[in-house]
């Protein structure tokens, strides 16, 4: 199979000059002569339009082989994104829910205390009392002990 280079015919680039020397080609048409009325036919080489047809469905081909080809990259590649997306998704949504959890315990555990300090002070409360109480009745025990001592060594 011939490539546009071999061929002679180089394939169409837009706004790409015309790089074709400019050939003669022998007429397999009859031209009708001016003076039989008839209108002047140009010469249309056959085989020269059938292999620039050739190159213009083998560049086509190749086009949509490009494309085709592009377009299943670009199809993989918004898969792996897409894919890629909803593991982070995941992964944040199940941080999401442990920290839920982490501080949800945390608050359960931070009323306990706070509610432990609470009974604490008011317990402390009425040690306040027991401790005036124990200061009286050391005094008395202080008192008591020295009357003792005072009897005791009295003979």
């Amino acid at each position: 199979m011939e490539t546009a280079g071999e061929s002679g015919v180089q394939p169409a680039i837009p706004d790409a000059p015309n790089l074709q020397p400019e050939e003669d080609y022998p007429s397999t048409c009859q031209s009708a002569s001016p003076e039989d009325g008839g209108e002047r036919i140009t010469p249309i080489d056959q085989a020269e339009i059938f292999r620039a047809l050739e190159v213009l469905e083998r560049d086509s081909l190749a086009i949509a082989g490009s494309f085709t080809s592009l377009f299943a990259s670009l199809r993989i590649a918004l898969s792996e994104a897409t894919n890629c997306s909803v593991d982070h998704m995941q992964c944040f949504s199940d941080a999401a829910g442990h920290l839920q959890e982490s501080v949800l315990d945390a608050a359960t555990k931070g009323n306990r205390y706070i509610n432990s300090c609470l009974r604490l002070n008011q317990e402390m409360k009425g040690v306040d009392n027991l401790a005036m109480q124990l200061k009286i009745l050391r005094r008395n025990v202080d008192a008591l002990d020295s009357a003792v001592s005072r009897v005791v060594r009295l003979p």
